[in-house]
């Protein structure tokens, strides 16, 4: 398997995006193409990297503060653009970039297209449960969407859960202020219909507790609400252990305890740090990409990948195009397993 990785993209490129790349050739076995300026990514390969990570040369980055449409049309030859090249031309299974979300995004649509069956493609993450992961999709692609989108995202999501999580008729809810249908805005009051429809194990309205606790495996929202949760919970346990060491400061029985307090709680912040769980695959597009967070440094990268390839090892795109088949003709499909 080959993994398309854009080398320039991200706060930290190329240096911490090369180590990542050549710890996540290592680990999982697979050979990683580089795409970036040659004369800066030689310097940073050994000459044992040299059989699983090769570089393929791009002259021009796309900054994270250009447009992405106007940046990803104009920059032919950016880093971007070539690494999702490469996935179209076969040269790579899947993409990963740390780089311009809408670049990324844009280069995409553009290079790749969309499954047959969605109209908008959507980011997805893992969010940490009690028993596992939750799948939680848009956290932002989408700002704004329409009702058939939330159900599209439930399918994609749904089959996330299905081929990589094997998780077995993955309960799918829609995030909204309370579990009564009743509840809601115009969009989740008009969606909830719509997934009724499909065969999908949908257990209605969820709440945002419930992300975290397990009661769904797959919640669906639009971008804009699921990227604040996302980000609050990046922030939740680094508060947390903030919180607890100014409370024991001045209580001498508490500091006998600080130390155990804090590696757990450190140990929940691993399981929301970005860095754990890598990167948001690009559901929707006709190909694995994954976006890594702007700030991954080389363990997020290396987990990105790996994320990368288990999307492509369990055959994510087939399965969601198979879920979404034939519903343009008014059927439902199911993605239950």
């Amino acid at each position: 398997m080959r993994v398309a990785v854009d080398a320039m993209g991200g706060d930290y490129a190329p240096a911490e995006v090369v180590a990542g790349a050549v710890q996540a050739a290592a680990a999982y076995g697979i050979e990683v193409l580089l795409v970036g300026d040659k004369l800066r990514l030689e310097p940073l390969l050994g000459p044992k990297e040299i059989n699983r990570v090769q570089i393929v040369p791009a002259t021009e980055v796309i900054a994270m503060a250009e447009h992405p449409v106007q940046a990803v049309r104009r920059k032919k030859d950016s880093s971007i653009v070539r690494a999702v090249q490469l996935v179209k031309e076969g040269q790579a299974d899947a993409m990963v970039s740390a780089g311009n979300t809408g670049a990324v995004m844009a280069a995409a649509l553009f290079g790749l297209g969309r499954i047959e069956g969605v109209d908008r493609p959507a980011l997805m993450t893992l969010m940490p449960n009690p028993q596992g992961y939750t799948v939680l999709l848009d956290v932002g692609a989408n700002v704004d969407v329409k009702a058939q989108h939330l159900v599209q995202f439930a399918i994609m999501g749904a089959a996330y859960a299905t081929t990589v999580l094997k998780i077995k008729a993955p309960r799918v809810g829609i995030l909204s202020i309370g579990e009564e249908e009743t509840k809601g805005n115009e969009l989740t009051l008009s969606a909830l219909p719509l997934l009724k429809q499909e065969r999908l194990n949908f257990i209605g309205n969820v709440e945002g507790r419930d992300v975290f606790n397990g009661r769904a495996d797959v919640v669906v929202c639009d971008g804009f609400v699921g990227n604040v949760l996302l980000k609050a919970g990046e922030g939740l346990a680094q508060a947390l252990e903030v919180m607890v060491r100014r409370e024991v400061a001045h209580n001498l029985p508490a500091k006998v305890a600080l130390g155990m307090v804090l590696f757990l709680l450190r140990g929940l912040r691993r399981r929301l740090d970005y860095a754990e769980y890598g990167g948001a695959p690009l559901l929707g597009v006709n190909g694995v990409v994954v976006v890594a967070h702007g700030s991954s440094r080389a363990r997020a990268i290396k987990n990105a990948i790996r994320v990368a390839v288990e999307a492509v090892r369990s055959g994510l795109v087939q399965t969601i195009g198979a879920g979404l088949a034939g519903r343009s003709a008014g059927g439902v499909r199911t993605v239950n397993g």
